[in-house]
């Protein structure tokens, strides 16, 4: 990433909230092993339901994608993100002595929003705004990961999260989409530039949201 990227120009635009993720009480816990297990729960229950909507969004993504092997990269990344839904967060639960994650738990608040915009976003944007919404969620978790990383967590629950992020394959996978963002955006108007910014600064905040509201414990206000 250089600082005439296209990357570079929509980190920008979500690089304060980014700040604010790793200050958020919820990772500050993870990585020093307080973090209460309930909150951990919520996070997992809510990240399952929001992994089943990510993955129908990067299949929407590799519809639009603009080469075979862009395609099969996205259609990839979806089925990795319901994987993900199906094994690690089953472990994590396991371990958290209850139920299958998901399950009949409701979705919440922060998650519907957050799920709701990515789903509209790549239906009905082009590829390149698509692109700036689900960019966040490999991004900031491979930053994140790499950032914790270092640290890691005495809690072992919490180091294994920390790890998945942090991990070399999930790192170039981020690698790899965030080649295919500066190739596209070198191709794209000022105007579609600034609309994929917007974007990746929305879907920024609610990231921070989603660890939010598993702190806060997030219900239906009615």
């Amino acid at each position: 990433m250089t600082t005439s990227s296209f990357s570079h120009e929509l980190w920008e635009s979500g690089e304060a909230v980014y700040r604010e993720i790793l200050e958020h009480p919820f990772l500050l816990g993870l990585a020093d092993g307080t973090l209460p297990r309930a909150a951990f729960r919520h996070f997992v229950v809510q990240d399952s339901h929001y992994l089943r909507d990510y993955a129908r969004a990067l299949a929407v993504c590799a519809a639009k994608a603009p080469t075979e092997q862009d395609v099969r990269a996205f259609a990839d990344d979806a089925v990795g993100a319901l994987a993900a839904e199906q094994g690690m967060h089953a472990a994590f639960m396991d371990d958290l002595g209850t139920g299958e994650p998901g399950g009949d738990a409701e979705v919440l608040p922060a998650t519907r929003a957050y799920t709701s915009y990515l789903l509209a976003t790549v239906y009905g944007g082009s590829f390149a705004e698509g692109l700036a919404a689900v960019l966040p969620c490999y991004w900031i978790y491979a930053r994140v990961g790499a950032e914790l990383l270092a640290k890691s967590s005495p809690d072992p629950l919490y180091a294994r999260w920390i790890e998945a992020y942090g991990d070399e394959s999930f790192q170039s996978v981020v690698r790899r989409v965030l080649e295919l963002t500066d190739r596209i955006g070198a191709e794209l108007s000022p105007a579609e530039r600034r609309r994929a910014a917007q974007h990746f600064a929305l879907t920024s905040r609610y990231e921070w949201m989603f660890w939010d509201a598993a702190w806060r414990a997030e219900r239906w206000p009615v």
